[in-house]
């Protein structure tokens, strides 16, 4: 098999249009992608603070009057509506920028590694997934794996559980690995990928992502919350 690396958002077109048999895509595209089923337990989540998906505000929340979204991930666009909206009852305008932000909004929706290197003195700073986990009291789900229609799905959900088994057993490896592409040292990687993060799907992340969706539904996000199809 060959494997691709690519942003979020990339990794969702290619399923789209059928260039990949699977994809590791943000949560929110299982709803705007016809004919997907999704691996049952396996995926990317938060419990609470993740670190690497944040709101940056140069102004007060209440002040908070346009946001840069990141169209890298659209999970988290989507996340950074619902909660503005239904949290602290904001309505600000929204426009789509870099990876960093931009200097020209009152705040700016940063994921990734430059969310784990940005320098926030002086700002005002959601994490994503806290802010989740206080609304709604669950875990938020970022990613899941999808496979489209037609694809042997019983080899693709093997591949995928042997590639976890196998992160477990290297893991110290993939952490030095992590560090040399990324920049970041070794202690943080680790901690990031250990308590930050959780790859294993249990009811109640699938309790907060079924809310997710019917939120994302009800706000004109998706067409609507259609159930998750399981291999």
């Amino acid at each position: 098999m060959e494997v691709v690396s690519d942003l979020p958002s990339v990794c969702a077109e290619r399923l789209a249009r059928g260039e990949v048999d699977a994809g590791l895509i943000p949560s929110i595209e299982y709803q705007r992608i016809p004919g997907l089923r999704v691996v049952a337990g396996l995926g990317i989540a938060a419990a609470s603070e993740i670190r690497s998906v944040l709101l940056v505000s140069r102004v007060s929340r209440e002040r908070i009057r346009s946001v840069s979204l990141d169209p890298a991930s659209r999970t988290s666009a989507a996340l950074t509506r619902i909660l503005l909206k239904r949290s602290y009852g904001l309505s600000p305008r929204y426009t789509e920028g870099g990876p960093g932000g931009s200097p020209e909004t009152d705040a700016s929706l940063i994921i990734g590694d430059p969310a784990l290197k940005a320098r926030l003195n002086g700002q005002v700073v959601l994490d994503l997934a806290a802010e989740w986990r206080a609304f709604s009291g669950h875990p938020f789900v970022f990613a899941l794996w999808a496979v489209r229609e037609g694809v042997d799905a019983a080899r693709i959900d093997g591949l995928l559980r042997g590639s976890r088994e196998a992160a477990r057993l290297h893991f110290d490896r993939l952490v030095a690995e992590g560090a040399s592409d990324t920049g970041l040292s070794e202690a943080v990687v680790r901690d990031y990928l250990l308590h930050a993060l959780h790859f294993e799907l249990a009811d109640g992340d699938l309790e907060g992502l079924d809310l997710f969706y019917r939120l994302a539904a009800e706000d004109g996000l998706i067409p609507r919350a259609e159930p998750l199809r399981f291999l």
